[in-house]
């Protein structure tokens, strides 16, 4: 007889349990109202849209990672969301369609055909803020500022301490145009520098008929990574590049305003940070907690995004993964509202209006209040005398 095991779950798919569930849910609610106070309003997307909508412009990336499925009402081709930042940017630019600068924010379970990596889960729950309109180094420092002050909020209240990593991929969009190479070559430069294979790189930049200048650069941009040095050693490399200049100057400027605004964050460039290279267009950065090496929150700038919708301008914008974020906190009783305890109440029909009125009571001020047999309670309601009282369990 063939025994099949129904509680098992699909390979990187996971539930959340007692008590990390309740812990989860509290941090996304510190994480929304965080969001709400810098002004930034919630949307709630859709589980699935057509194909074409939700992987539009996103690059192949985003393809490999969502789920696809026939609608069985028009027979057209949908996909589970995988990412929700395209979404809210169908939303900005169509369904809202309002002038000026525009501030989103969301959270939901996200579906992943493939994991980020082994020990990634294939349903994370995302929750992020989106910034339109501004195209300037403005919008870089509000959504950055406000990626830290999220995250940095919870993890100071577990005692961890936050490293921020700052790149922008135009650096090597710019000189790969420069360069002119095929879709080939560019894709190993991609990977070689991606994964800092410099005596790969080194090797295959030699294969490519580049001036003596071009080929330099390209092999100097993995080793371009480190403190605010880098820039200025950036600035010396790319004295012709204007544009790359520009890129630099805004990172600086950023870093300079991140560093006053928070002085417990440490601060490092990577200018061959390619994350999200076919769909970001400048600035990219991350948050992790020191001493994990586990990335909490990720974001970037993607200007432009909207315009298959209707409507091309500025866009920036994070999300923060609150299971992992979760994980690493450990155990954190500040998080929440913590009540002043629990309180286990026995089954019974005596006094039912007073004692019904009493466990009212007992909730509103911020116990929590279990009836028939719980374990674990500091205390227990007992009658004497008609009233109901509580008694502290040693």
């Amino acid at each position: 007889m063939n025994i099949v095991n129904r509680w098992l779950l699909p390979d990187g798919v996971d539930e959340v349990l007692p008590p990390t569930a309740a812990t989860l849910e509290k941090v996304r609610r510190q994480l929304l109202d965080t969001f709400e106070s810098w002004g930034y309003e919630l949307v709630i997307p859709p589980m699935v849209e057509f194909l074409e909508s939700l992987l539009t412009g996103t690059g192949t990336d985003l393809d490999l990672k969502t789920f696809k499925i026939t609608d069985q009402v028009s027979g057209r081709m949908m996909g589970i969301t995988a990412d929700i930042t395209p979404q809210v940017a169908r939303i900005d630019a169509h369904s809202l369609n309002n002038p000026g600068n525009v501030r989103l924010c969301y959270a939901g379970t996200v579906l992943h055909a493939k994991a980020d990596n082994m020990l990634a889960s294939r349903t994370p729950i995302s929750v992020g803020a989106e910034l339109f309109g501004d195209t300037g180094s403005n919008g870089d420092l509000e959504i950055v500022s406000l990626m830290l002050a999220s995250v940095g909020s919870v993890g100071r209240q577990a005692g961890r301490s936050l490293h921020l990593e700052l790149g922008d991929v135009g650096v090597y969009r710019d000189l790969i145009q420069t360069a002119d190479i095929s879709d080939v070559d560019e894709r190993q430069l991609f990977e070689l520098i991606q994964n800092k294979a410099l005596p790969d790189l080194d090797e295959k930049v030699k294969t490519l008929n580049l001036s003596d200048e071009l080929s330099e650069l390209i092999s100097q941009l993995p080793r371009l990574c480190g403190d605010l040095a880098v820039l200025e050693e950036g600035k010396t490399l790319f004295k012709d590049y204007p544009g790359i200049l520009q890129r630099l100057n805004n990172l600086a400027e950023v870093s300079q305003s991140i560093a006053s605004r928070h002085v417990d964050v440490d601060i490092y460039f990577d200018l061959s940070e390619l994350r999200g290279y076919n769909y970001h267009t400048g600035i990219v950065f991350a948050a992790y907690l020191t001493g994990t090496g586990t990335r909490i929150a990720k974001g970037g700038r993607y200007d432009d995004v909207g315009d298959v919708f209707g409507r091309a301008r500025g866009a920036t914008g994070f999300d923060i993964d609150i299971k992992t974020l979760v994980k690493h906190l450990g155990e954190q009783p500040a998080i929440g509202n913590v009540g002043p305890g629990k309180v286990s109440v026995a089954y019974g029909l005596s006094s039912v209006d007073r004692r019904w009125e009493k466990i009212c009571e007992l909730r509103q001020e911020g116990y929590v209040v279990i009836e028939g047999e719980a374990a674990q309670c500091e205390f227990t309601l007992i009658e004497a005398g008609n009233e109901w009282s509580l008694r502290r369990n040693d």
